[in-house]
């Protein structure tokens, strides 16, 4: 039986606040950091500056719930805090949260939200900094995070007329899974950056409209948090950071399996996280997630959130590697960030179950091509060497999509579903699980207008000869543009020279 730990004073742990001895609050409860502050994946730097306080605020963001129980030996977890000795630090607003407080006040009725992009609008408005430069930002120069979105606007229509569309149906199988639509929810990081409750306003929302959640290694719930809020025959998938340590990764493939996750779906484009200079600039100096190993790498922690979490992602994930996934898991594989046909045909030809055309949202190499792009080049090798259509190979795609019509073309050129990421989360950072629910209820009423409109009754019949892709590959073309999106997007900024304060003689 375990014995109970004492009640602590808030004032005795403020008497432990350094390198030497550090203890911190989370959640109520004393934890004795000081051993572990060389041990975590973010550095000691962050723990120090809460070292003697009350840290929950800054963890739970970026941690799921069980981080510091899970990697803390019970001996150091000192016991409960007596809530009568904790005294709130007074919190002081600067001008620009001053202001996004307020803004958050007035945002528009949900109702008044008709599109995706409403959602970034209100979301860009009203989300802290940190958050809006995290979810936002992408690699470099950002050319690839507008091509994303500029692409779909490359293809065009080639409606049929006269066709009996009094009913259409856009429910699909997605890897031998019902999913409403040909959309799933593709796995985002640090959810509760924009809403208290992260993902689950996703899990929730996805359940009750039947859509398929992927859950990413770095949420910010856990993964037993996610999968329990989920309904019954509820349908997820995976997405897998590959860990340094194997057998890590070996335990969370296996606890993903066992818990009914239907496919793994394994990252490899980000052999190393790339730069992504907004968020960066924000110098994001916490990090940290329950997957994270000791790492003996020396990461910058003013790099922004999105390099700080990554340190445990391994560089030397290869194809030799995809017979021991197949070794540790009967779930289907799937290969995330593929970016060129030569690697779709060696996915294909190494037994994997699909592959993703993505380039990670635009947040890693920067002037990649867009997934829809690749996807006709994509279709067409894999049709020469017999590899397509297979019904045990799917490819699906993501980045940009904002519209049912997005979709719609992706599925014309071959793709089985398409993920969307960024556009799910500004709708449950601006209006938690309503937003979501809201947002996929704008997707069915698009899609219901456009099958019509293009005169397809089901998915079978969204086939090639409804789009023209001979501007795909143009980057030179003029296309009309895309004001919602101009207008969402934020320009980047480089160094500025500070203002010089003169003193008054």
């Amino acid at each position: 039986m375990t014995q109970q730990k004492p009640v602590i004073s808030a004032a005795e742990v403020a008497k432990h606040n350094t390198r030497e001895s550090c203890w911190i609050i989370v959640h109520g409860h004393a934890y004795d950091v000081t051993e572990f502050l060389d041990d975590h994946p973010g550095g000691s730097k962050i723990i120090l500056k809460y070292g003697g306080k009350d840290a929950t605020e800054e963890y739970d963001p970026i941690h799921p719930p069980d981080a510091i129980t899970s990697n803390l030996p019970p001996e150091k977890h000192l016991g409960p805090v007596d809530p009568s000795t904790v005294k709130e630090a007074p919190k002081e607003l600067t001008a620009e949260q001053k202001q996004r407080e307020e803004r958050s006040r007035f945002k528009p009725p949900l109702d008044e939200c008709l599109n995706l992009h409403d959602f970034e609008a209100v979301a860009k408005a009203t989300l802290p900094d940190k958050a809006w430069a995290y979810y936002s930002s992408a690699a470099d120069d950002e050319i690839t995070h507008r091509d994303n979105r500029a692409a779909f606007q490359r293809i065009w229509f080639r409606p049929r007329i006269l066709r009996d569309v009094t009913r259409v149906d856009w429910s699909t199988m997605i890897l031998g899974h019902k999913s409403s639509m040909p959309v799933y929810i593709t796995a985002t990081a640090l959810g509760k950056l924009g809403h208290p409750d992260g993902e689950l306003n996703l899990t929730r929302a996805a359940g009750k409209h039947g859509v398929i959640q992927m859950i990413p290694t770095l949420a910010s719930c856990s993964f037993d948090e996610i999968i329990d809020a989920g309904v019954q025959d509820q349908v997820f998938f995976m997405q897998l950071y590959v860990n340094k340590d194997r057998a890590k990764t070996k335990k969370i493939v296996q606890h993903a399996e066992k818990r009914g996750v239907k496919a793994l779906f394994i990252t490899v484009d980000a052999p190393q996280l790339g730069r992504r200079e907004k968020d960066m600039r924000m110098k994001f100096e916490d990090v940290g997630a329950a997957v994270q190993a000791k790492s003996d790498d020396k990461v910058d922690r003013n790099q922004g959130a999105a390099r700080a979490i990554s340190s445990f992602i391994d560089p030397g994930l290869s194809w030799n590697d995809i017979p021991w996934f197949r070794s540790i898991t009967k779930m289907p594989i799937i290969l995330k960030g593929v970016q060129c046909w030569e690697d779709a045909v060696l996915a294909a030809e190494a037994g994997c179950d699909g592959i993703v055309l993505s380039n990670h949202g635009g947040r890693q190499l920067d002037t990649t091509r867009s997934g829809i792009e690749i996807l006709p080049e994509v279709v067409d090798e894999l049709r020469k060497r017999g590899l397509f259509p297979n019904p045990k190979f799917s490819i699906f795609v993501d980045g940009g999509v904002r519209r049912a019509t997005d979709v719609l073309k992706a599925v014309a050129l071959g793709a089985t579903a398409v993920g969307v990421g960024r556009a799910f989360i500004y709708a449950f950072s601006a209006y938690g699980q309503e937003g979501v629910e809201k947002a996929v209820n704008i997707l069915n009423d698009e899609f219901e207008m456009n099958m019509r409109l293009i005169g397809a009754r089901n998915i079978s019949e969204v086939v090639p000869s409804l789009v023209d892709t001979s501007s795909l590959s143009l980057h030179v073309t003029t296309v009309p543009e895309d004001r919602l999106y101009r207008g969402n997007y934020e320009a980047m900024r480089g160094a500025a020279v500070r203002e010089i304060v003169k003193s008054k003689l």
